[in-house]
């Protein structure tokens, strides 16, 4: 019976399918001559939340996005933003159309999300933890170009290293953007390479850290007269708050309830 690692499996044989649920290491290679084999222990449950993901996420943005366009907010509204948790007035007011990747890598014991956190010096968001992105400029076709293109200026990772798999609910935040969240899966095999102007740090949360609803937190602070509240992942010694807070919420929570594509615009 042949043996092989997860890693092997995909060359020359392919995993197609569990062949026991009771037994979901066991699989059937694709090959030259079907074969039954063991694979990392893991795989299943690996493919099962790929699975997962995809199914929860928009096939398209809630909004439309291009970069020769500002918004108003009273027009095509974003889905979450950081007055879901605050009773601000919420000014009609221009918006900039953003986009953000969620890069969600395969790791031996599950997925991770890639993130950075910007350096000091910058005028927007300084030191904060945030995902990949920035907002559209005119030659970007839509939220997956721009998103794209920032990941790889801010991360060295290629778009031919992601495979876009759908979008979060799109977000707005306080200080004016209109994000489109898109989330990919990263293949094996990129390399970082941090623009070091933009990035102090680039770093990798495990998924099911940020599912625990344990880990789930709900902080305020004192603005401008007002109490803001904000939602908060500590992992270790980073802070994740705000609007990549908020965008992760929405992960868990369309995982958690997996929405048929169908039900989406009912939600």
């Amino acid at each position: 019976m042949l043996q092989c690692s997860a890693e092997r499996s995909l060359e020359p044989w392919r995993a197609v399918r569990d062949t026991n649920e009771m037994q979901p290491d066991w699989v059937i290679f694709e090959g030259p001559e079907p074969r039954l084999g063991r694979v990392n222990p893991n795989f299943s449950r690996l493919s099962r939340m790929r699975t997962r993901i995809t199914r929860c996420l928009r096939a398209q943005p809630d909004v439309t996005l291009t970069g020769a366009q500002t918004l108003r907010s009273d027009v095509g509204s974003a889905g979450t933003s950081d007055y879901d948790l605050n009773r601000w007035p919420r000014d009609v007011r221009n918006l900039t159309p953003a986009a953000v990747l969620v890069p969600l890598i395969e790791r031996s014991d599950g997925f991770t999300v890639l993130l950075t956190e910007r350096t000091q010096h910058l005028n927007d968001h300084a030191g904060q933890i945030s995902f990949p992105g920035g907002r559209l400029e005119s030659q970007d076709r839509g939220p997956v170009d721009a998103a794209l293109r920032e990941t790889e200026e801010e991360v060295g990772i290629a778009p031919e290293f992601v495979e876009v798999a759908g979008y979060l609910d799109s977000y707005e935040t306080v200080t004016g953007y209109l994000v489109a969240p898109v989330v990919g899966f990263v293949r094996k095999g990129f390399r970082l390479r941090p623009d070091h102007f933009e990035v102090a740090d680039v770093f990798e949360v495990p998924l099911d850290f940020l599912l625990d609803p344990l880990n789930h937190q709900m902080h305020s602070r004192h603005v401008r007269g007002e109490d803001r509240r904000f939602y908060v992942f500590e992992y270790g010694a980073r802070y994740i708050w705000g609007a990549t807070a908020g965008m992760l919420m929405n992960l868990c929570r369309r995982l958690r309830d997996e929405l048929p594509p169908e039900a989406e615009d009912d939600a």
